[in-house]
């Protein structure tokens, strides 16, 4: 602490002052900090611990301080190094002695876990609501398409046809796992650490259950060095931060792959593209391209609180200063991406008859056929091994499976008949009737699935 010098006979040097500050950016943690105070206020009242006039003034000079923050008028002081101590010291200019009452059974240490904890709830909550914005317009744009077929993909290679709405609902999945790891992560964010003191508890006959109730928590932490030296919840939302962004980085690959004159699959709106400084044919989808940018980013704020904590003895420790840029900007980058993702998947506009006519193309009905011949009683090995020559035989003469006459498949097979012909890139899709599979009756129950989801239903 700067200013509160006690056992220490020198100034800081300034250079300290500056290297030590923290107000640069958890100034955003003042509405946490003064909600806290003005609890802690009302609960040292209630306990006797300061006179109820005494707590009236403290909670009056804690709200013109919101005020004025939220004006722009307050001044934060960086030698004051945080938030904390720069309302503290306002709250004592403002009121007096009274304001120096406040910090009583309460260490900085207790204070800034319950901050950051309250910061990370609304956090939680705000990032469950854009995931779940997300999946609304996936939703629109599969229900859209519901009968749009595309070439379904195993190492970038063409596969298996499926629909369009089937390989958007993946993502669906994806951002549900996402929705529920945030679910659980607030359920270890939203214990009270307040009244812990420094570390070991505070002397002072306090009520952890009001304030608990005052502040919103469901829980109070139940061992006071634990509370005081826990960031687990930080790292937990990074975590679940990063495997968010990894599922919206491999959405954005696709965005990018599909939006290419190879794929040529959907046209991204103009206001979602950019263009070349030099070459004026160019549509770049460059906000795509920093969504897979940005992911880099988060890995690596995971990464540094893991190594920040990794080492570090009970109780509190200065590196732990170093929980909250990383943890802030996780936050804010996701919740940003979340926005511009959902922006490009409500305006993209699908090429149908494209999607439809890639189906045509890679041999993705070779595994139909070889499922025709188990069908005529082929072991499916030997029949994979068939379909594979005639695939071969296809390829060296330039032609697609439907171009080739029933003698030529007879070549390869005794047991391919007329019906063969009627496999079909809606037969192959149709077939796959099972649970989670790709046909239209099961796509359509996973649609109405997940509409009860978003609905808020189970």
């Amino acid at each position: 602490m700067s200013h509160i010098r006690g056992r220490l006979n020198k100034a800081v040097d300034k250079l300290v002052n500056k290297y030590t500050a923290s107000i640069p950016f958890d100034w955003r943690l003042y509405q946490h900090d003064i909600a806290g105070s003005i609890a802690h206020a009302k609960m040292l009242a209630r306990q006797g611990i300061i006179a109820p006039k005494e707590a009236e003034s403290i909670v009056s000079g804690l709200k013109a301080i919101k005020d004025e923050i939220e004006q722009g008028k307050f001044q934060f002081k960086p030698e004051l190094e945080d938030i904390h101590l720069n309302i503290e010291a306002g709250l004592m200019d403002k009121i007096g002695e009274a304001g120096g009452k406040l910090h009583t059974a309460r260490s900085r240490n207790d204070q800034v876990a319950l901050d950051l904890r309250m910061w990370a709830k609304e956090a939680i909550a705000e990032t469950r609501n854009k995931l779940r914005g997300l999946q609304r317009a996936l939703l629109d744009l599969a229900e859209a398409n519901k009968e749009v077929a595309m070439p379904g993909y195993t190492h970038l290679q063409p596969a298996q046809p499926v629909l369009l709405a089937h390989h958007l609902l993946a993502y669906f999945e994806m951002l549900q796992r996402d929705i529920d790891r945030f679910g659980d992560c607030l359920k270890r964010t939203d214990v009270m650490p307040l009244g812990s003191g420094a570390l070991a508890g505070v002397g002072y006959n306090i009520d952890r259950e009001f304030l608990a109730g005052e502040l919103g928590f469901s829980e109070i932490s139940q061992n006071s060095l634990d509370a005081i030296s826990d960031r687990d919840f930080v790292i937990e939302y990074e975590a679940a931060a990063s495997l968010g962004m990894m599922h919206l980085s491999r959405l954005a690959e696709e965005i990018i792959l599909w939006s290419s004159a190879e794929f040529n699959f959907i046209e991204l709106d103009d206001a979602y593209a950019t263009t070349s400084s030099i070459m004026p044919q160019k549509k770049n989808p460059d906000v795509a391209e920093l969504v897979r940018g940005k992911t880099g980013r988060l890995y690596g704020h995971l990464t540094a609180m893991l190594t920040t904590m990794k080492a570090l003895p009970l109780a509190y420790n200065r590196d732990m200063q170093e929980d909250k840029e990383g943890f802030f900007d996780s936050a804010d980058t996701l919740l940003a991406t979340l926005e511009v993702v959902t922006g490009i998947i409500k305006t993209i506009r699908v090429k149908k008859e494209n999607m439809k006519q890639a189906t045509q193309r890679g041999y993705l009905l070779a595994t139909d056929l070889a499922d025709y011949l188990v069908g005529k009683g082929e072991p499916f090995r030997s029949a994979h091994n068939i379909m594979g020559k005639l695939v071969s035989y296809a390829v060296q003469r330039g032609k697609a499976l439907n171009e080739l006459s029933l003698a030529e498949y007879k070549q390869f097979s005794p047991l391919f008949g007329e019906d063969a012909k009627s496999i079909t890139t809606e037969t192959s899709i149709a077939a796959r009737d099972n649970t989670g599979g790709t046909a239209p009756k099961q796509v359509n129950k996973a649609l109405a699935r997940a509409r009860k989801i978003v609905s808020g239903g189970s």
